[in-house]
């Protein structure tokens, strides 16, 4: 296969770039009008996606890159509660650190909810912005490569968590970062991650983008288009800056097509579009090249022994549920959650659902270390479940219903599957 038939890139924000720069879908903002405003409307608040973090600190990779850090701190009395629920009499230390790695062109901006509903929990939480991302140093664009990334989470790790067990999160790009620490210190993985969630991700070995029209459209737009047009962008910030302004509408309507399945607020799409549109425009090109022949698959079988989540959206069009699948082949122990009407950036749609299941994880990863528990032999299950509580919560707000009652866990279209 030659390089050019290869090149499949991870594409929602590359494809909001290019065709905002380049003009094209004028008539987008009218299609948008139609879907579902009623339903996004019901769903808005008064959420200023803020947090503040107990600390932040500054890790310097060995290649001399910064990478910004923030930690979050639960209170003594949540945390002495979430030990005492792991085994009666635990203690607060004995728990595991939590530590969320973003994706492609995001932040740890994007990990709000589940940074609030954690720390809230009792755990203690360490979240990172990516080279190049958020408000970490931007390097060579030959250091924009996923091995790079693995070894700058270890620097992250060994500066911030040197001790205790870990439990390990990571989103698309975040979930291969994971991957390839796996490969390089399989050791450090056997020792101290109790628990992993693969949200969105994909090990390598299939297409990315190639969950959809529009996917397969931004794809060949960035293969075509994208070096041409991100490169001189990059060198007039000032006017990638008018073009935004400009395109406001055609950047929202990219940005919620690739990363949501179902009605979102107006506000996150604009908070996910500032996020995603903030990435440095050589930051973008750089790391296209990295997607190109990934492939961690090999990485897989050192998380055997770790007790595993896979999460993502059935409509995700970026990274289909065909990639979970393959991760879930290689960890026989592994819990798969397929959700419906949920797309890329799941972790933003479906806040509550995933926070839900981080902390099963997490109270399951702390259980099993406390009890040594083999989890090697763990059944394989497959979930299929739609996020009920949403929905029904939309329906009360569409309704003008203040009512906060009845809402019930995800409900389980299909359960357990044996290994």
């Amino acid at each position: 296969m030659s390089p050019r038939a290869r090149r499949h890139p991870i594409v929602g924000i590359g494809a909001a770039v290019v065709a905002a720069a380049a003009g094209v879908a004028a008539g987008v903002v009218a299609d948008r009008a139609s879907k579902n405003r009623a339903a996004a409307a019901a769903l808005e608040t008064d959420d200023g996606f803020e947090i503040t973090p107990t600390q932040e600190r500054v890790v310097i990779t060995n290649d001399g890159v910064p990478l910004h850090v923030e930690i979050d701190v639960p209170t003594a009395a949540a945390a002495s509660a979430a030990a005492d629920g792991v085994t009666r009499g635990g203690r607060p230390d004995e728990l595991p650190t939590i530590v969320l790695t973003h994706g492609y062109c995001l932040s740890l901006a994007c990990w709000i909810y589940q940074r609030r509903a954690l720390v809230e929990a009792g755990y203690r939480v360490v979240s990172w912005d990516q080279r190049g991302h958020g408000r970490s140093g931007r390097a060579d664009s030959e250091s924009y490569v996923i091995d790079r990334l693995g070894a700058d989470l270890h620097a992250v790790l060994e500066q911030v968590v040197p001790t205790g067990d870990l439990v390990l999160v990571g989103q698309s790009m975040g979930g291969m970062t994971i991957l390839a620490f796996g490969e390089q210190f399989p050791q450090l993985v056997r020792d101290r991650v109790v628990g992993l969630a693969l949200v969105g991700t994909s090990p390598g070995g299939l297409d990315l983008a190639n969950g959809g029209k529009l996917a397969t459209m931004g794809r060949m737009l960035l293969e075509v288009l994208g070096p041409r047009l991100l490169r001189p962008l990059s060198e007039r910030p000032e006017l990638f800056s008018r073009l935004r302004r400009a395109t406001r509408d055609i950047e929202e309507f990219f940005v919620e097509q690739h990363s949501f399945a179902s009605p979102v607020p107006r506000s996150l799409v604009r908070y996910t579009a500032d996020m995603l549109l903030g990435t440095p425009l050589d930051v973008v090109e750089g790391y296209l090249k990295t997607f190109d022949g990934f492939d961690k698959r090999p990485a897989l079988s050192e998380f055997t022994s770790t007790i595993v989540l896979v999460f993502n959206g059935r409509q995700d069009v970026l990274t289909p549920p065909a990639h979970s699948e393959l991760i879930v082949a290689a960890i026989p122990g592994a819990e798969h959650v397929v959700v419906n009407d949920a797309g890329h950036l799941i972790m933003l749609e479906h806040p509550d659902l995933l926070n839900a299941h981080l902390l099963q994880l997490v109270d399951r990863a702390a259980r099993a270390r406390a009890e040594h528990i083999d989890v090697s032999r763990a059944p394989r299950v497959r979930r299929v479940v739609t996020d009920v509580a949403r929905e029904r919560r939309m329906r009360r707000r569409a309704a003008g219903r203040k009512d906060g009652s009845g809402d019930g866990a995800a409900e389980e279209e299909s359960r357990a599957r044996g290994a």
